[in-house]
Protein backbone atom coordinates (compact mmCIF):
# COMPACT_ATOMS: atom_id res chain seq x y z
CA UNK A 1 0.00 0.00 0.00
CA UNK A 2 2.39 2.31 0.54
CA UNK A 3 3.60 2.25 -3.20
CA UNK A 4 -0.22 4.06 -4.23
CA UNK A 5 0.66 7.04 -2.18
CA UNK A 6 3.61 8.53 -4.50
CA UNK A 7 1.69 8.64 -7.74
CA UNK A 8 -1.48 10.76 -6.04
CA UNK A 9 1.60 12.62 -4.47
CA UNK A 10 2.91 13.69 -7.56
CA UNK A 11 -0.08 14.05 -9.41
CA UNK A 12 -0.93 16.92 -6.91
CA UNK A 13 2.12 18.91 -6.96
CA UNK A 14 2.18 18.90 -10.95
CA UNK A 15 -1.78 19.99 -10.42
CA UNK A 16 -0.41 22.60 -8.20
CA UNK A 17 2.43 23.60 -9.89
CA UNK A 18 0.05 24.11 -13.26
CA UNK A 19 -2.52 26.08 -11.37
CA UNK A 20 0.61 28.86 -10.14
CA UNK A 21 1.63 28.93 -13.76
CA UNK A 22 -2.06 29.86 -14.86
CA UNK A 23 -2.33 32.27 -12.51
CA UNK A 24 0.86 33.90 -12.99
CA UNK A 25 -0.01 33.68 -16.51
CA UNK A 26 -3.17 35.81 -15.48
CA UNK A 27 -1.43 38.27 -13.78
CA UNK A 28 0.84 39.14 -16.79
CA UNK A 29 -1.80 38.94 -19.14
CA UNK A 30 -3.65 41.63 -16.97
CA UNK A 31 -0.84 43.76 -16.57
CA UNK A 32 -0.32 43.90 -20.33
CA UNK A 33 -4.00 44.97 -20.67
CA UNK A 34 -3.54 48.01 -18.14
CA UNK A 35 -0.46 49.07 -19.59
CA UNK A 36 -1.73 48.74 -23.03
CA UNK A 37 -4.61 51.17 -22.03
CA UNK A 38 -2.26 53.55 -20.30
CA UNK A 39 -0.17 54.33 -23.44
CA UNK A 40 -2.46 55.74 -26.06
CA UNK A 41 -1.20 55.17 -29.76
CA UNK A 42 -1.28 58.73 -31.31
CA UNK A 43 -2.12 58.54 -35.48
CA UNK A 44 -1.99 61.47 -37.16
CA UNK A 45 -4.11 62.07 -40.24
CA UNK A 46 -1.92 62.80 -42.43
CA UNK A 47 1.73 61.35 -43.68
CA UNK A 48 4.38 62.91 -43.32
CA UNK A 49 5.98 64.24 -45.86
CA UNK A 50 10.41 63.96 -46.86
CA UNK A 51 12.10 66.25 -49.38
CA UNK A 52 14.78 65.37 -51.05
CA UNK A 53 18.41 68.01 -52.06
CA UNK A 54 15.94 68.55 -55.13
CA UNK A 55 13.18 69.53 -52.73
CA UNK A 56 11.67 67.07 -54.43
CA UNK A 57 8.57 64.61 -51.93
CA UNK A 58 10.31 61.22 -51.47
CA UNK A 59 7.85 58.26 -52.30
CA UNK A 60 6.11 57.42 -49.16
CA UNK A 61 7.01 54.28 -47.20
CA UNK A 62 4.49 51.70 -45.34
CA UNK A 63 5.55 53.67 -41.96
CA UNK A 64 4.61 56.45 -43.19
CA UNK A 65 0.74 55.65 -42.68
Amino acid sequence: MAGNSRPSFTKRSKERARQEKATEKAQKKAQRKLQKEEVPVEHSANPIITYDEDDQPLPLDFSDF
